[in-house]
């Protein structure tokens, strides 16, 4: 992965994770990393645990942010989320995958943060 890349995704997570908090989710957990895969944020809101995949672009050369995740993806998050619930011991608790589009300008200018809550079903 290029460092542009790189770049591009930590400053997505911070952006994400910033408004995520300013709508009331904790982050308990970043870059959570198992056999199954990768959840770029733990957070819970309220009683729930909420999953957190961030997408960034700048620029739309390669569509959307929420275009970006694949059927794969759906399910390796999906399965990641399980993994980290059955570690965790909150096989009771409620839980759902969000996702988190941040959207630059090819100038790198902010254009928003969407979040967008039960994003990826199967859960």
């Amino acid at each position: 992965m290029t460092r542009a890349r790189l770049s591009l995704g930590r400053l997505g997570e911070r952006l994400a994770a910033e408004r995520l908090a300013a709508l009331g989710y904790e982050v308990v957990a970043r870059n959570y990393r198992c056999p199954a895969g990768e959840i770029d944020l733990v957070t819970r809101q309220g009683e729930a645990w909420v999953f957190v995949e961030v997408r960034a672009r700048r620029g739309r050369a390669r569509g959307t942010p929420e275009e970006s995740v694949t059927p794969r993806k759906r399910r390796r998050l999906i399965a990641a989320a399980q993994a980290y619930v059955q570690a965790q011991g909150l096989e009771a608790a409620p839980w759902r995958i969000d996702f988190v589009a941040v959207e630059l300008s090819p100038r790198g200018e902010l254009l928003r943060v969407d979040v967008i809550e039960n994003a990826v079903t199967g859960c």
